[in-house]
């Protein structure tokens, strides 16, 4: 091995092509890592211009497969090409087979990051049928074979011992995600009128904003169930796209169409849809117009969307799961809302009306004091910058790949 090692990351997503947290951090992750390693990236949905990024399209033979196979079929090539890397390091059970494959294959190591586990996403199921038994063989695999594995959170290190408990613990190491914190800087006030305006968020009243993919994890129709206990001067702001499948995106319309009716319809219900992937300009000055940001996951390894929303000063208002309770601190940086959940996998409240009763009762209180909001905004910038810069994840992460290539 050279003194500058050469690492191959292992990706579905990567830009432009990016529709959730892994895709962002494997983003940021390739950038800081430079300065330190060799850094290729192999990456689903066709070519870039990159030289360093290599984009891979599923093979013409499976073009009319289960989704998991078109997955595995892109993987074969990624496992063949990573040919003369040191170190393979994949992200989320898309890559996973590829980086273990390729370990295999060329005898280096494979360090996972664990964004999430098939098995704690069973309703994966209905968006691959078969597949998801697929896409879980593939998972275990890799993470029974890797010779390193991240998880995002000390809440995400337990959960992945609990579902693979024949992992040894010590090669299970916890290295949060970070966030951009020149990326996101809150937009001056003329910017963020200017985009408000544009989507119909009125900076006269306050607002409550969502950011996120809409599939159960997210627990998107808890907060639309939530959101209709809101006094009706909140308004309710959607940055919500990419369904994981049509019954649940007919589910979240249902649901918001209930809820701007309960409002009067109209401009006045106050509740704003945007479906389609803002820049990170626009994003921000969208979170900028609102008061407080709401994560009412049921399952979040951690929830780069939180990190973002308190770079640009905004409270989180969150589930007391997984790794939220790592980055929003109760009561400085936001509200962290309590939930027992059933221990099937699914993340599902007990007592979904309580769940929904107590976010709402969090929400309501965090924007009805203005000023108490904007303090709890600052104090969450003030952690994002001392706790979760990306400078710090390269070191920590850099450490992982010297322990799995100490002889």
């Amino acid at each position: 091995m050279s003194t500058v090692p050469r690492v191959d990351l292992l990706t579905r997503e990567f830009p432009p092509h990016v529709y959730g947290g892994a895709g962002v951090h494997v983003a940021e992750l390739s950038a800081v890592l430079r300065p330190h390693a060799d850094v290729r990236v192999r990456c689903f949905d066709g070519p870039r211009p990159d030289p360093d990024v290599t984009g891979y399209d599923v093979p013409d033979t499976l073009a009319g497969a289960n989704a998991a196979l078109r997955t595995l079929g892109v993987d074969l090539a990624m496992a063949d090409d990573v040919a003369g890397a040191d170190l393979v390091h994949s992200h989320t059970w898309y890559a996973n087979l590829a980086g273990h494959l390729g370990s295999l294959l060329h005898g280096v190591p494979h360090v996972i990051t664990a964004h999430s586990l098939e098995p704690l996403r069973p309703w994966k199921a209905e968006q691959l049928g078969g597949g998801y038994a697929v896409s879980s063989w593939a998972e275990r695999t890799a993470y029974l074979g890797a010779a390193g594995i991240i998880a995002v959170s000390a809440g995400m290190r337990a959960d992945i011992l609990r579902c693979y408990p024949d992992l040894d613990p010590d090669r299970v190491h916890v290295v949060h995600n970070g966030i951009d914190l020149d990326g996101w800087v809150r937009p001056g006030p003329d910017e963020t009128a200017r985009v408000a305006a544009s989507h119909g968020i009125d900076p006269q009243r306050p607002a409550v904003v969502f950011v996120g993919r809409i599939t159960r994890q997210k627990g998107l129709p808890h907060f639309l169930r939530a959101a209709a206990r809101l006094p009706r001067e909140v308004q309710v702001v959607l940055c919500a796209g990419a369904p994981d499948t049509p019954e649940i995106m007919a589910e979240v319309r249902g649901l918001v169409d209930d809820l701007r009716t309960a409002r009067g319809g109209g401009d006045a219900a106050g509740v704003v849809w945007i479906e389609q992937m803002l820049p990170r300009p626009e994003l921000s000055a969208v979170l900028a117009a609102s008061t407080a940001f709401v994560c009412p996951s049921v399952y979040e390894p951690l929830g780069i969307v939180n990190l973002e929303a308190m770079a640009i000063g905004l409270p989180v208002v969150g589930t007391a799961t997984g790794g939220i309770p790592e980055v929003v601190d109760d009561g400085v940086t936001g509200v962290l809302v309590p939930i027992d959940q059933v221990d099937d996998g699914t993340g599902t409240p007990v007592d979904p009306e309580r769940f929904e009763t107590d976010l709402a009762a969090a929400l309501a209180d965090v924007v009805a004091d203005p000023a108490r909001a904007a303090a709890m905004g600052a104090a969450g910038r003030r952690r994002a910058e001392e706790s979760f810069a990306w400078t710090a994840v390269a070191e920590r992460t850099m450490d992982v790949y010297r322990a799995v290539l100490a002889p």
